[in-house]
């Protein structure tokens, strides 16, 4: 019996188990267009770390800074841990703001850049470690610890420039100035690594999903100020830095209270305002239409024939059938519409301010929407193959604020008459409903139906088959 050198019979050679490992990698799952923005990050982030830590002397000071800012972001880390792990879950792991860069912010203010970046990705990497609900591929938490290095080595490198140019320190009043322009950098530089990334592997993302929403950046600031305060205090007394662990514990609790509102007034399936919370921030929308210019709209969607996807292939068919509606749903309106599920395959819409083409722009967002469903591909696994869900569409029912204002429940109603209206006509259709003295009436303009088989249930096809 004869074997390759290096392979034991019946084996594999070492270069085979690292080929065997490397092949293995989840980074390999993202898109390929992703690979070489994901590395190049990964790449620069530690070539800056090293050239920081290889070109400046150490000093006993800085050594001594590196240690503690690392047992506190430990220590912080656990602490706050179960909570942290509970924000996870309901958050995911994108776009997550773990506190954790009052430690990062802390580092680039008092350690030259290379020690900065070194402190952030031991820390970073503690927190993944033992913080993560269901932890991140590797790639991933690799990418993010990347994209925090390079921002606390940027911010770091231009305070320490500013302070030795300007010959200040931290007691100066001008040191305000200095650690605002070093805050502005670290979230500037981190945001736009991060939503690089989402932009290169989803090109449809919207703003929010690159950048995130308001009050998740405004959580990241908040960390960071809490670093420069942390970073001052320690100049102070070391022992003083202690203080701040207290404050950021209840911190965690604030905002995972705020994440579990938040969580309980959405659709668990689409991600939409449930019914409850659309009807609740449709009030309030509709009070601040009053008073501005532009009279607001409701849309009261349905998709036709729902049932036989459920019915044919089961109901996490059918969930992924609603997801995807729901994500034209979000694309096709602004950022500051209100889109809800209602239950079932029924959806609802708020469009606030459509200025003086009220009718004519909640109609043309409808078909816009209507035509969206009717090209939707919904890609669905089964044990069988692939299949893919295919001939969808939706009715739609309008309604537009009159002159004389309208309680939501009216405008609801109109529209919701006019949803069946649409239905009568056929379904894949849109009508624009209007309010007549004394109760809803229907307006019956704007039908629309594609042909004699817009009413037939959905089809199922196999990739293979298209």
């Amino acid at each position: 019996m004869s074997a390759e050198p290096g392979v034991r019979p019946g084996g594999r050679g070492p270069s085979a188990r690292i080929r065997g490992w490397v092949a293995g990698w989840d980074l390999w799952e993202v898109p390929r267009r992703l690979v070489a923005p994901v590395f190049t990050v990964e790449l620069t982030a530690l070539a800056l770390m090293l050239y920081g830590l290889l070109t400046v002397q150490p000093e006993s000071r800085d050594l001594r800074t590196v240690v503690l800012i690392c047992v506190l972001g430990v220590v912080h880390t656990e602490i706050a841990r179960d909570v942290e792990r509970m924000r996870r879950r309901i958050t995911g792991e994108e776009l997550h703001v773990d506190l954790g860069s009052v430690w990062f912010f802390m580092a680039a203010v008092l350690l030259p850049p290379g020690y900065a970046a070194a402190v952030t990705v031991l820390v970073h990497s503690h927190i993944w470690y033992r913080a993560a609900y269901r932890r991140a591929p590797l790639y991933r938490q690799v990418f993010n610890s990347a994209t925090m290095m390079i921002s606390a080595f940027a911010a770091s490198s231009l305070m320490r420039y500013v302070f030795e140019q300007q010959r200040l320190d931290l007691y100066d009043s001008r040191a305000v100035l200095v650690l605002l322009f070093g805050m502005l950098a670290f979230l500037t530089i981190n945001s736009a690594l991060v939503a690089g990334a989402i932009a290169v592997s989803t090109p449809n993302a919207r703003l929010s999903q690159m950048v995130g929403v308001w009050s998740e950046n405004l959580l990241e600031i908040a960390t960071l100020s809490l670093g420069a305060l942390v970073a001052v205090a320690y100049l102070t007394n070391p022992w003083l830095a202690l203080f701040c662990l207290p404050p950021l514990l209840v911190l965690h609790r604030a905002v995972l209270v705020r994440q579990l509102e938040e969580a309980a007034s959405l659709d668990g399936k689409t991600g939409l305002l449930n019914a409850a919370a659309w009807h609740v921030q449709a009030e309030r929308a509709l009070q601040r239409a009053k008073r501005r210019d532009g009279p607001p709209g409701v849309l009261v969607l349905d998709l036709d024939h729902f049932k036989a996807v459920n019915d044919t292939h089961g109901h996490l068919a059918g969930d992924r059938v609603l997801t995807a509606v729901a994500e034209v749903l979000r694309d096709e309106v602004r950022e500051r519409d209100l889109v809800g599920r209602f239950g079932g395959e029924e959806f609802v819409v708020m469009l606030a301010g459509l200025g003086g083409r009220g009718p004519a722009e909640l109609e043309a967002v409808a078909e816009r929407i209507r035509r969206r469903v009717a090209d939707l591909r919904v890609e669905i696994p089964t044990p069988d193959g692939p299949l893919t869900v295919r001939g969808l569409s939706v009715s739609v029912g309008c309604a537009v604020m009159p002159d004389g204002g309208a309680e939501l429940r009216d405008l609801l109603e109109v529209a919701d008459r006019a949803l069946y209206a649409a239905k009568h006509a056929g379904r894949n259709a849109v009508r624009m409903g209007t309010t007549s003295i004394g109760r809803p009436a229907l307006l019956p303009v704007n039908a629309r139906a594609d042909g004699a088989d817009a009413a037939e249930p959905p089809a199922l096809h196999t990739n293979a088959g298209e």
